[in-house]
Formats: C-alpha cells, structure tokens, sequence
C-alpha cells in the first residue's frame, strides 16, 4: 500500500526509507470526524472527500449505524477544542499512535502517548463500534484505489524534491539506516492543513490532503530537513550546553516555548530556516529577498538563522557533506556576541505557524535524558537512566554507551570496555559505533595492546561517520598511542 520514493539510488532508498503511503486507521479516524460535522474547508477538499460522506450518510441510515454514529459524535463534540485545526492535530496525533482496525490498539502505554493524542483516547470504543455498524471497512476498500492513485501522482515530485534537498546537505545515506519518514496522503482532511510528527527522534510522519497540485510540497520539505537533521544536531548535546545564555535573550520573542528552552531545538529549527532561505521554491530569487526571510525569522526569535547562513554560502562552494562541518559550525558560535545581537531585536508581534509541532512522548526517551546528565557531569543521574532504558529496551545502544562513559568516569576501564562493545554491537548510528571503537582503542593502548588498538581506529574510520572531531581522533589514537590528558600534562 505504500511506495518507496523511487527516484533515489537503491542504496539510499533503502537507508532512508523514506515513503508516500495511505493508512485505513487514519481514513476511519479522519472520516469518523467528518461524520460528526467536522465540515473544515469542504468546498475546496478533493472529490474523495465528497463521495466518501456520500458513502458514510448511505451507511447511517441503517438502526445500528445511526446509533452507533449518535456514540460517536457525543464524544466528539464534548471534546472540540472550538478550532477545527486544533481538532484534526488530535485526532491525526491519536490515529498515528494506532493499530489497524477493527482494534485501533495503542501502539504505546497511554502515560507514553503524545499529550494531544491522549486527550482524545476515549474516542477509541465509539470508533470501534462504528467501524463495524456502519461497515466502515467496505467503504474503505471501494475508495482504496483512488487513495493509491494519489500515490502514484505525487510519487515523483516528492521524490525529486528529497533527491534535491541530500544532494544540497551532501549527507551520507548510512546517516538515516533504522529511521523511517513517512508521508500519508488524506484527502478526508481539509486540504489547507498539514499534520506533521516525530516520535522518539526515530520517525517523522507528515499528513497532507492533497488536491491537485496543492502538496504542501514547502511544509513537506521542513518536515524532511527535521528527519535529516535533528539526529545530528542531537548527537552534540554537551556543545549545545554552552548555548544556553542565548535563550535568556529571546524569552519575549513570539515563538513556541519549547524553543526558549531547548538550545538543541532552537539550533535546528534556525539551521533549517537557513537551508529554506538559501535554496527558495524559487532558485532566481534575489538575494534582498532571501536575506529578508531571514530577518523574519530572526524577529520570530530564530536568531541563529543569518548566522547559519552565513555558513552555508561558504558550503555551498566546497565538497564536505553538512555532517562534517557542523561539528565546527556549532563550535564557532560565538555566544556572546549572538546573545548581544537576540537582546537587542525588535521581536515580532506573532509567529508564523509551525509545520512540526511539538507532539513527542509526554517523557522524552531515557536514553537521551541520560545523555543530558552526564553532559551536564550528573554521572548517577545519567547511569540511573540508562539503565531504565535498557530494561524498556528502548535505544539500548545510547544507554549502552553512556554507562560505558560513566564507567570510564568512575575509573572501571572493565565495565567500560563491556559497555562500548555492548553498544557496539546494538548500535546503527555510525557516530556512536565509530567513538566505541575509539574508547575501546584507547582502553587498548593503557592496556598496551597496541596491535589490537590500531585495529579499533581503522575500524572507527571505515564506519562512515564523517565529523571532523571523529576522524580527528581515530587518526590521532593511529598516530601514537592514548594517552589520558594527565599523563600528557606530566610529561610536558
């Protein structure tokens, strides 16, 4: 039912797994709303739309529909937020949280769901016994054809649109092995909203009701810069540490909170805008105008946009993928001076709205929360939550590896070395695995085992992490033996 983006080389397409695809628990979901008068830009909505209600008002007229419908849409309706958007966020939020029908069975507890998704839990039993009065299933079947239809019709701008954006980032496809970014095509939505979410930081979803040529093809290009780069920009949680006097300096911009809290969300959502700006759906637009987007977004309270910009110019014109030269990027901020410049903006009134919103977990992952502690120098924090990561199984290599980063702390070089190569062995971040085999080549070299050291930093080198700090390192442990930093300070 869904159709892996063909235009990109095998070798990418099965790393990124990037898709269109169409969903029978979103369809249900999204026409339950329509039957309880979720009548949201109908007039200008796809045919589908309209014979499906045409469908769905035959199939209430039966007694078991009609009661079933009346269930329904008294749930419905006492929980409308009073904004048909707000509402469909919800609903679509829930749908993607779902199993397949007849069941809709939580795919996560309900204490893990998304808090928006949460609210409108209780509408899983009327649904159910909608599903089947109304035999929702057999309208679904007669339209399916034209929900697959609409995936052969955009397979391929999407397609050139995703080939486009990696050629511009230089990003290798080992970089998206093990996440998966999903566009579901939902013309029972109005077709002037897009929906679009990430869970985990493992997969991105984006919902979009299309008509015609309308694909929200901006809107999906954002939410695909977001599947690129958040896990990079999450990787270098102590580097964004030092970043925090600058969210002192936007707390009265219009943005959303979350990022006049999360140094890591504000960096990416700057360096994001800054692609957009430098590669504009209209490649002659002038520079006075892409500098304006800028300014625009700095007023919102993106204020690391011109800067990232700025690093773009001079990447565009060299070879090196985003992935290496971020690191530096990131390490050449000058925070004084772009704390200087966000206190002294003039702030817009209001923001533009947002194409990925804020709907993660009610807990973030344990895994990543032990890795802001131990960046933070909470070593009992961080081993506590990598251990209640490993009993949820959930991204047991990071919580592998910050134990191994508390061993080493604590000067346990045994649990250490058992730790790195734990996480060596679960892990498909090629970050990650590259810096087991650099710890594991260092633990190596204070056990003099030299041979055996090499071999790790080779090994470090032809994972495919290309970050300039990485291949510093493992280049440097091939060079001449570890040394800890006290040691070489003694022989200075």
């Amino acid at each position: 039912m869904s159709l892996t983006l063909g235009s990109l080389t095998s070798a990418a397409r099965a790393q990124s797994k990037a898709t269109l695809d169409v969903s029978e628990t979103l369809f249900s979901v999204v026409s339950a709303m329509n039957v309880c008068g979720y009548d949201a830009e109908l007039q200008s909505s796809s045919l589908i739309r309209m014979e499906v209600r045409t469908d769905l008002a035959e199939a209430n007229k039966t007694p078991e529909a009609a009661a079933a419908e009346t269930y329904l849409c008294r749930y419905y309706h006492e929980h409308q937020q009073g904004d048909s958007a707000h509402d469909l966020a919800e609903y679509v939020s829930l749908a993607l949280n779902l199993g397949g029908p007849p069941d809709f069975a939580p795919k996560l507890p309900e204490s893990d769901l998304p808090p928006d998704s949460a609210y409108v839990l209780g509408v899983i039993p009327p649904l159910k016994k909608y599903y089947a009065a109304a035999k929702l299933h057999s309208i679904w079947v007669k339209h399916k054809p034209q929900y697959l239809a609409l995936i052969d019709q955009y397979h391929e701008p999407v397609a050139q649109m995703i080939a486009s954006t990696d050629n511009y980032l230089r990003m290798p496809s080992s970089g998206y092995a093990g996440r998966t970014f999903t566009i579901y095509l939902e013309p029972m939505a109005a077709p002037g909203q897009v929906n679009s979410r990430n869970y985990l930081q493992d997969y991105y979803h984006i919902v979009v009701s299309p008509v015609g040529n309308n694909l929200h093809m901006a809107d999906i290009r954002h939410t695909y810069l977001h599947f690129v780069l958040d896990p990079l920009i999450a990787k270098r949680a102590t580097a964004l540490q030092r970043l925090k006097p600058i969210l002192v300096a936007v707390q009265k911009a219009p943005m959303s909170e979350e990022y006049k809290e999360d140094p890591g969300l504000l960096v990416t959502e700057c360096v994001i805008r800054a692609i957009e700006a430098r590669t504009p759906t209209d490649p002659k637009l002038p520079e006075k105008d892409r500098q304006a987007m800028v300014r625009r977004d700095e007023a919102e309270g993106f204020v690391l946009t011109g800067y990232f910009y700025e690093q773009l110019k001079a990447f565009e014109k060299g070879g090196s993928g985003l992935q290496s030269v971020f690191p530096d990027w990131l390490h050449n901020i000058d925070t004084d001076h772009e704390k200087k410049l966000a206190s002294e903006m003039q702030y817009a009134a209001q923001a533009s709205p947002e194409v990925v919103r804020a709907a993660k977990p009610a807990s973030q992952p344990k895994a990543v929360l032990a890795e802001r502690e131990l960046a933070n120098g909470n070593t009992a924090a961080a081993e506590k939550l990598a251990n209640e990561a490993l009993q949820s199984k959930e991204d047991t290599a990071r919580a592998f590896f910050v134990l191994a980063l508390v061993a080493t702390l604590n000067g346990n070089m045994q649990g250490a070395q058992e730790n790195f190569q734990k996480a060596l062995d679960a892990s498909k971040d090629p970050r990650i695995s590259a810096w087991c085999h650099i710890y594991l080549g260092r633990i190596l070299d204070l056990q003099e085992e030299r041979d055996a050291a090499i071999a790790q930093y080779q090994a470090a080198l032809k994972i495919g992490d290309a970050s300039t700090d990485t291949r510093n390192a493992a280049e440097r442990g091939l060079k001449e033996p570890y040394q800890p930093p006290v040691a070489r300070q003694q022989q200075q």
